[in-house]
C-alpha cells in the first residue's frame, strides 16, 4: 500500500472546522484523501464546507455533553475514527484579573478545556480500539503568562496539562497523543472575537511581517498525523519568524 493509499483510509474528527486552524485543517486532510467529520456549532459554515471538501458536517457544540453524546454515535455510527484533533477554543476579552469577568472566563473554560475533555472521553473507545492519536492545539499562551491574558493563559496552561496527563495514561492503550503550541497566527476570527472590533484585532498584527497563518497550523498538523504510528511529536511550538518569545514580537513601520 502506497503512502497515499494509507491516509486514504484514515479519518479524523476535527473540532473548530467553522473557520481558522479547524477550518484549514479539515482542508488539509481532506486533500490528503482522509476521511474528515467537521465539527463546529455553526451548521451553515459546516455545510459550505461540506460541499466544498467533500467532509462530513457534524454541527454541536462541544462544551454541551448532550452534542458530544449525539456526535460521538454519529461518528461511530459511520464507522468510527483513529484520529480526534481538538482544535475548538478561544479567548475573551484582555482585562487583567483585577477587572476579570466571569463569564468571559467560563466561556474559555468550557470552550478551551471541557470541551476538549468531554469530546476526548466520549471518542476514546474508538481511538483505542484504532490505536489511534489525539492531537490537541493549545497555544504558547500556556508556556508563558502575559498582563492581560490570565484567563486565557489559564485555559490553554489547563489544556497543556490535560494533554501531558492523558499521554500517560494511554500509552499502554497504544494511544498517540500530540500537542500543537501556535504563537502569533493571523485568522479572521481569533482576534476579533477576543477584542471585540475590527481595528482592535487589526492592531495585533500590525507591522508584523508574515505572521502564521492557519494553513502554515495545519500543514503541521497534518505532517504530524501522518507520521508513522511509532512517531510521537510530543509538543510542537510554532511561531512566525518574528517572534522569538511571547514578548519579543519584532514590528516594522509601515
Amino acid at each position: 500500500m502506497t503512502n497515499t493509499e494509507f491516509q486514504a483510509h484514515r479519518s479524523a474528527v476535527v473540532t473548530g472546522a467553522s473557520s481558522g486552524i479547524g477550518q484549514a485543517t479539515v482542508r488539509a486532510l481532506r486533500n490528503q484523501g482522509w476521511t474528515v467529520f467537521a465539527v463546529a456549532r455553526r451548521a451553515d459554515r459546516l455545510e459550505a464546507l461540506a460541499q466544498q471538501t467533500g467532509a462530513i458536517s457534524v454541527p454541536a457544540d462541544v462544551s454541551v455533553q448532550t452534542d458530544v453524546e449525539v456526535l460521538a454515535k454519529t461518528v461511530e455510527a459511520a464507522g468510527g475514527i483513529d484520529t480526534l484533533i481538538n482544535c475548538a477554543g478561544g479567548a475573551r476579552g484582555t482585562e487583567y484579573w483585577a477587572d476579570a469577568i466571569d463569564e468571559d472566563w467560563e466561556f474559555m473554560w468550557q470552550a478551551n478545556v471541557m470541551g476538549t475533555m468531554r469530546l476526548t472521553r466520549a471518542l476514546l473507545p474508538q481511538l483505542r480500539q484504532a490505536r489511534g492519536t489525539v492531537l490537541n492545539v493549545t497555544s504558547t499562551a500556556a508556556l508563558a503568562s502575559y498582563e492581560g491574558g490570565s484567563g486565557y493563559n489559564a485555559a490553554k496552561a489547563a489544556e497543556r496539562a490535560m494533554t501531558q496527563a492523558l499521554r500517560l495514561e494511554e500509552v499502554e492503550n497504544g494511544l498517540r497523543v500530540i500537542e500543537i503550541l501556535p504563537g502569533l497566527v493571523q485568522t479572521e476570527e481569533f482576534a476579533l472575537r477576543r477584542l471585540g472590533s475590527q481595528s482592535a484585532a487589526d492592531s495585533v498584527y500590525a507591522g508584523v511581517d508574515n505572521p502564521l497563518t492557519a494553513e502554515d497550523v495545519a500543514e503541521v498538523i497534518r505532517y504530524a498525523i501522518s507520521a508513522p504510528a511509532h512517531v510521537n511529536l510530543d509538543e510542537i511550538v510554532i511561531r512566525p519568524q518574528a517572534q522569538a518569545a511571547n514578548h519579543k514580537l519584532i514590528r516594522n513601520a509601515k
